[in-house]
């Protein structure tokens, strides 16, 4: 192996973690970003990054950093490191293609020596059981005796500029001793929070899938405690206010779990357990749940719509935000879609504004077409279901004047004060 100042990174995959990644990778050495997506790579050529995770200036500034869509630009490489997204299906069973394409064209370039490192969400094995037999097959190399890997799994915050790669604590680990020590010492090299160097591949696994399988849960707990207060006459931010001032309670809040990673990682984690012969009752449990909010809160906002007497069939229903998340233009698995599904089974009139989002993308993605500008005295109800600060910045008199002279607004992020809204979580 290369000593590390002698060498050449690829990241594999420009999304929400490859970039951010590649650019600090590339303050120490030289770079190289690949993505399959022609359009990503010309966009990012032009210093612009759609994910805004990181800004122009900063893009645009880069001197060791080449972007590239052709896979033949990288072979020379000695680091790769594999950032592609993991979903689901519609079956919410692990989807690992983009995982086994990307590892299936590594395996056609890479060399001896080389180390593949991989920081996509997977289930315990995935590494050493799906992508390296891939890798082997392709290249004609033996793994730990020509190549070898590494796993450190990515824990970027989409839209989080607090917590950012370089002081977010890293797992790291590798597929021997000394390929471990090695790859710990290469995110040294940018994490300012140090590293923790996991004892194998398959221990770096199970913990990122743990980590976002225990906010599930958590996040759960609380929906369905919300459920239980609703049913009760009382207010759960209420109450949550009043648990929180005990030192070790964890102030989770009730709504939609969408994402990337809450939403989806839990699921990657029942499969490899079910695969084994255990059936996970909390954690499918918890999913339950959350995958069930959406048609929840619909009927509570039909409730509403009928104690004012609102006709909900036909009726013109405003919903504030798309993203998963306020403040990013994430629409990756967004549980708002859930909410117009079943206002659409009202035959009701939906209308979506989120001014974070691409239009285009939601337009591709969920069959939706977004609007500019809500119109004023329109709305027989309102929904907000993002916390964007803009909607922040709005105030609820002006939310509320998009509203006809009888309308609800029902607050899914507890943006306002209970006696501000007609309804929330």
């Amino acid at each position: 192996m290369k000593s590390i100042l002698e060498s050449k990174i690829a990241v594999f995959g420009l999304g929400y973690v490859g970039l951010p990644l590649a650019v600090e990778f590339e303050k120490k050495l030289t770079v190289i970003g690949y993505d399959i997506l022609q359009e990503r790579i010309i966009e990012l050529k032009q210093g612009i990054d759609s994910t805004l995770e990181v800004e122009s200036e900063v893009l645009k500034k880069t001197r060791n950093l080449v972007f590239t869509s052709c896979l033949n630009d990288i072979k020379d490489c000695n680091i790769f490191i594999v950032t592609v997204p993991t979903p689901i299906d519609k079956n919410k069973r692990p989807d690992l293609n983009p995982l086994k394409s990307a590892s299936e064209s590594l395996g056609s370039i890479l060399k001896k020596n080389d180390i593949v490192i991989y920081e996509s969400t997977v289930y315990p094995g995935a590494t050493e059981e799906i992508c390296i037999p891939i890798i082997e097959k392709a290249s004609g190399l033996k793994f730990n005796i020509d190549f070898f890997a590494g796993y450190s799994p990515e824990r970027i915050n989409p839209g989080d500029k607090e917590h950012r790669i370089t002081n977010i604590l890293k797992v790291t680990s590798g597929s021997t001793p000394e390929v471990a020590e090695y790859v710990d010492n290469i995110y040294k090299m940018i994490i300012k929070a140090g590293t923790h160097k996991a004892s194998s591949i398959r221990v770096a696994e199970a913990a990122k899938i743990i980590e976002n399988t225990q906010r599930d849960l958590n996040i759960a707990l609380i929906n369905e405690l919300s459920i239980i207060f609703n049913k009760l006459g009382i207010d759960s931010e209420e109450v949550l206010q009043a648990a929180g001032t005990k030192w070790n309670f964890i102030p989770f809040r009730p709504g939609l779990v969408g994402g990337h990673c809450i939403g989806v990682d839990p699921y990657y984690l029942t499969h490899k357990a079910q695969e084994i012969g255990y059936h996970p009752e909390i954690i499918l449990a918890g999913r339950r749940i959350n995958d069930n909010m959406g048609s929840y809160i619909i009927s509570q906002v039909v409730k509403a719509m009928i104690k004012k007497r609102i006709h909900v069939e036909n009726s013109n229903i405003l919903i504030m935000g798309l993203t998963f998340k306020e403040n990013c233009p994430d629409l990756r698995n967004t549980r708002v879609i859930d909410l117009i599904d079943e206002l659409m089974d009202y035959n009701a009139n939906v209308d979506v504004f989120d001014p974070w989002i691409n239009p285009t993308e939601a337009k591709k993605e969920y069959g939706i077409s977004t609007i500019e500008t809500p119109s004023l005295n329109y709305y027989d109800a309102i929904i907000l279901s993002v916390a964007h600060k803009e909607f922040i910045d709005m105030g609820v008199e002006k939310i509320r004047g998009f509203g006809n002279n009888n309308h609800i607004l029902y607050d899914i992020k507890y943006l306002f004060n209970r006696n501000q809204v007609d309804g929330r979580l």
